[in-house]
């Protein structure tokens, strides 16, 4: 770790990360001293899989970042999300961006969203544990049995007393050759920035557990079959996820299955492959995500009732702050999976604020929707907000679709209903020529109580169905714009 001023802290990447060399990048702190940082190798989009580049430091009141670009001759330069609008130049082959807060942004050449630059800068980082603290298992980069090591180092721990547990995972490159590390309650999972893992994080039956860390959790070479995401949190309560970074999981980047008080906080993932969303909750409640960013190669972010083994409705789920791309499928997706054999369930109490959407690109129309509100299995779907909501220009897609509907692959039933739904200064800049969608089932489900205020297309502020481009069938109704 090197620090400036105590204001940039930057992490070298271990022997055996994969990187990009499109760019290089160097970071400073204003008039001090440049420092490189290493920039990853992310791998984006299923449909044609490319290589784009990923950096990340930490800093305080100010940095300047240079970027030089090798790829070929640089001509144009997009700086996204638009809204955080961060003050740049550009000079021949050079971006120089003045940053004043953190941020997670994508450098965009020529018109390249594919072979990008993702810079996350983060805040720096406050309370981390001490890697020799007493109470605290260390372990060393290398090949091992994750669950035999921990278990080992923790036992120690205990036998001198030591009640405090915290695993404490070192800068360099850890493989875990057992590849699911379960974590036991009442424990700190820290991954230092400059660690990698290959593995993945699991919270079964678990309690009282906080996983943080600047460090990287890498499957880009996992086989699909293993079915692993980077974390997972099942049956457990009381569950913190907090600024590490998951680059190409086979699966989920982040499963949630009927837990309740979990936070998820300053996460950054990346998915190629199929059904590999970012963040997927079953039967859970009171879940808080916080100032992630997500793209990947399916669903951003879906909410949904029983599904397998999990088993119960879902409520009180809040996203504040939030950068979807989504290469694959929808940025958001809520509904689709409940109780179908039985009288279904209930997902309610959800508020989605200060979210910034960059792509929704899917060809397939029963998937499309930036923002998609799909009740199936006998599900209702009630009590919906989207706060704060900027779109940038997509690909293909449309903007809304909210329905009662009904998906043979994955419905056996169409679901029951979707009432009262909120969306409040939503905003889209660019072309859409299919119609967003509202459309109840049939007349005993229906979908009711949607309610616009402060929409606008390009600028312009919409106050009917007809001037923003929305087809309503039969049963739906309530719909007002205002």
């Amino acid at each position: 770790m090197n620090e400036t001023k105590s204001a940039l802290v930057t992490y070298p990447a271990p022997d055996g990360a994969v990187g990009n060399a499109d760019f290089a990048v160097r970071v400073r702190t204003p008039g001090g001293e440049y420092q490189d940082l290493f920039t990853y190798l992310v791998r984006v989009d299923m449909h044609d899989v490319r290589e784009a580049s990923m950096a990340t430091f930490d800093f305080a009141d100010a940095a300047e970042v240079e970027i030089t670009y090798k790829r070929e001759a640089l001509q144009q330069v997009d700086v996204r999300p638009r809204a955080s609008h961060v003050d740049y130049d550009v000079n021949s082959s050079t971006i120089l961006l003045r940053l004043d807060r953190p941020c997670c942004l994508s450098i965009e050449v020529n018109g390249d969203r594919f072979h990008n630059l993702h810079i996350f800068a983060n805040a720096l980082e406050e309370g981390a544990p001490a890697p020799e603290s007493s109470g605290t298992a260390f372990i060393e980069a290398g090949e091992y049995e994750v669950n035999k090591t921990v278990r080992l180092l923790l036992d120690q721990c205990a036998a001198k007393g030591q009640a405090k547990r915290v695993i404490y995972f070192a800068p360099g490159l850890h493989w875990f050759k057992d590849g699911l590390f379960h974590i036991p309650s009442d424990t700190t999972v820290y991954l230092a920035g400059g660690s990698v893992i290959i593995g993945s994080l699991v919270c079964s039956r678990a309690e009282n557990v906080h996983i943080r860390g600047r460090g990287v959790i890498y499957l880009r070479d996992i086989e699909k079959t293993t079915y692993w995401r980077s974390v997972e949190i099942n049956y457990s309560r009381n569950v913190t996820v907090e600024d590490i970074i998951s680059i190409d999981p086979p699966h989920y980047s982040i499963h949630l299955g009927q837990s309740e008080n979990v936070r998820i906080r300053g996460f950054k993932s990346f998915s190629t492959r199929g059904w590999c969303d970012g963040i997927d909750m079953m039967a859970c409640r009171n879940i808080l995500i916080e100032d992630v960013f997500l793209r990947t190669s399916d669903d951003c972010i879906a909410i949904y009732a029983s599904r397998g083994e999990y088993k119960g409705g879902t409520a009180n789920v809040r996203v504040n702050g939030a950068v979807l791309w989504a290469d694959v499928a929808h940025p958001v997706m809520i509904g689709v999976h409940g109780d179908h054999e039985g009288e279904g369930d209930t997902i309610e109490n959800i508020a989605f604020h200060h979210i910034d959407i960059l792509e929704h690109h899917e060809p397939q129309d029963g998937y499309w929707g930036c923002l998609a509100i799909n009740a199936g299995d006998q599900n209702t779907v009630r009590n919906v907000t989207f706060n704060d909501v900027r779109i940038e220009p997509f690909e293909l897609g449309r903007l809304f679709d909210i329905r009662v509907f009904h998906n043979p692959k994955y419905n056996p039933v169409p679901g029951n209903r979707v009432e009262n739904v909120y969306f409040n200064r939503v905003s889209f800049n660019g072309a859409c020529d299919h119609p967003s969608i509202i459309a109840g089932y049939d007349a005993a489900r229906v979908v009711t109580g949607i309610h616009f205020r402060d929409l606008r297309l390009n600028g312009r502020h919409i106050t009917s169905p007809e001037a923003g481009n929305f087809e309503c069938n039969a049963y739906s109704k309530n719909i007002t714009f205002e």
